[in-house]
């Protein structure tokens, strides 16, 4: 995809419309720093315009009134397109976000096309209402569709957040306003067409690329019924605190600053390319799942130190389209310099840079970060306690499994994990006592199946999963005479 990708109307109601204003967002690639996409920027007005739609899609349209079959067979289709054209969006974000090819496909792509296909299994056994005996008589205890969605997703894996909302909320019955991220607002437009095409009704869903002012219009709206957002904790505070001006619903994915656990009785040929999996390799560690922290008994720390130092050395950093690049560019020049500055305050607080630390030679052009690897790092450094969303990771000493726990859950996220330990009972206890959303044993792991979200400031909350699509439903009691 070399020429520019131009949009000059937005997707309201389930159509192609004129937008109100006349700014654009200009998509600006992070590998040659110019402009590769255009699509007009969403006003207020707009929002105002979608809502309505929405509104009137669910309080009068067919959609939440058909059964879960039909809708299962319009959102199956919107799955099976994505699948049958799923190199053509690994593409598209790349050429957005900088995301290496390999990981757009695995990683972005193919881990929307699983988010669809197992939103549909849980629906597939989803119970609408049953009777049970109360306390004066019989009664109904019904789901329902929670209503209007505000859907408002990142630019970091931009289709996977989309379908982790869009998905539930679809098959709920629930319309949808989507907000995408500025940064990667082309497969949202993408999205919106195969919904089309695959014959979701008018009004359902509204794609509105926008900035924060259109943003906060949207989940103040008191048309909205519900806000699904993934994003930073500073914008999922000022989110929920302007839904609560109408008691909207809301669902929060936030940050992470998660643990990986090294215990003193773990392989190192298992634990070394999980964490790299887990750290620069998942999307250049612009990854809040990322495990940005391992701590590593002090009895084998020299050994691991020199694991990762040589891993994270020998890992190609380049062009994102280049089938062996493992980390590509940083999404925005403010985002490189965001990892650069912590890179430095690293070294102020005493940690050691054991490899990376700075732009890698050669890549002038292009937000590049080196894989960096800090070591002598200890939990109170703010290289340790802030979610930087980089190729940055640190290295942590411990003395004894209860300390390593206690570390795992020194920190204000709790959203993802992991434990490494030949003994795999041994692992899944230490997993039980850490607090965070997901740990895995052995291995780093985001599954699609299972509900996914954080302890703490790391959110409020599940996707993914028959928890995922529950989200998106209000419980009705019918008592019925005894």
């Amino acid at each position: 995809m070399t020429d520019i990708v131009d949009h000059h109307k937005l997707f309201i109601g389930g159509r192609w419309v004129e937008p109100t204003g006349d700014d654009t967002i200009e998509v600006v690639s992070p590998v040659t720093e110019q402009i590769v996409g255009r699509v007009p920027h969403a006003t207020p007005e707009d929002v105002d315009r979608a809502v309505a739609a929405a509104r009137t899609a669910f309080d009068h349209g067919p959609w939440p009134r058909m059964t879960m079959a039909e809708r299962i067979a319009v959102v199956t289709r919107i799955k099976d397109t994505v699948a049958a054209r799923h190199q053509e969006l690994a593409e598209l974000i790349t050429l957005q976000n900088g995301s290496p090819m390999l990981f757009a496909v695995r990683g972005q792509a193919l881990s929307t096309v699983g988010v669809l296909a197992m939103t549909l299994a849980a629906a597939a056994q989803f119970e609408e209402e049953h009777e049970r005996q109360g306390t004066g008589g019989p009664v109904l205890v019904r789901r329902e569709a929670v209503g209007v969605v505000a859907a408002i997703t990142p630019w970091n894996v931009p289709q996977l957040t989309i379908g982790a909302k869009l998905a539930p909320a679809l098959l709920a019955g629930c319309s949808v306003v989507l907000k995408p991220s500025p940064e990667t607002p082309l497969d949202a437009n993408w999205l919106a067409g195969v919904c089309a095409e695959a014959g979701l009704p008018e009004g359902v869903l509204s794609v509105l690329p926008a900035g924060r002012e259109t943003g906060a219009h949207l989940v103040a709206h008191p048309g909205i019924d519900k806000v699904a957002f993934t994003g930073s904790v500073a914008a999922g505070k000022a989110i929920m605190a302007a839904a609560a001006q109408n008691l909207t619903r809301v669902s929060l994915e936030l940050g992470g600053k998660s643990a990986a656990i090294v215990l003193d009785d773990a392989d190192l040929a298992v634990a070394v390319p999980a964490i790299v999996g887990g750290t620069c390799a998942a999307n250049s560690g612009q990854a809040c799942v990322a495990l940005t922290r391992v701590l590593v008994p002090a009895s084998r720390y020299d050994e691991v130190a020199g694991a990762l130092t040589a891993a994270f050395g020998g890992l190609k950093v380049g062009d994102p389209a280049d089938p062996a690049t493992v980390v590509g560019p940083m999404v925005t020049k403010k985002q490189q310099e965001r990892n650069l500055d912590y890179i430095r305050i690293g070294q102020e607080e005493g940690a050691k840079v054991l490899t990376g630390g700075g732009v890698p030679a050669g890549l002038t052009t292009g937000w590049y970060v080196e894989p960096t690897l800090f070591g002598d790092v200890t939990n109170d450094m703010r290289i340790a306690r802030e979610e930087i969303f980089g190729p940055v990771v640190c290295l942590i000493r411990y003395e004894t499994e209860d300390e390593a726990v206690a570390l795992a859950n020194a920190s204000e996220f709790g959203l993802s994990g992991a434990v490494f330990t030949a003994d795999t009972e041994r692992g899944t206890e230490v997993a039980r006592r850490v607090r965070t959303g997901t740990v895995t044993v052995n291995g780093f792991r985001l599954d699609l199946a299972a509900p996914f979200g954080g302890y703490k400031n790391s959110g409020i909350g599940r996707e993914f999963g028959p928890e995922g699509l529950s989200a998106y439903f209000e419980y009705k009691s019918v008592n019925l005479p005894a």
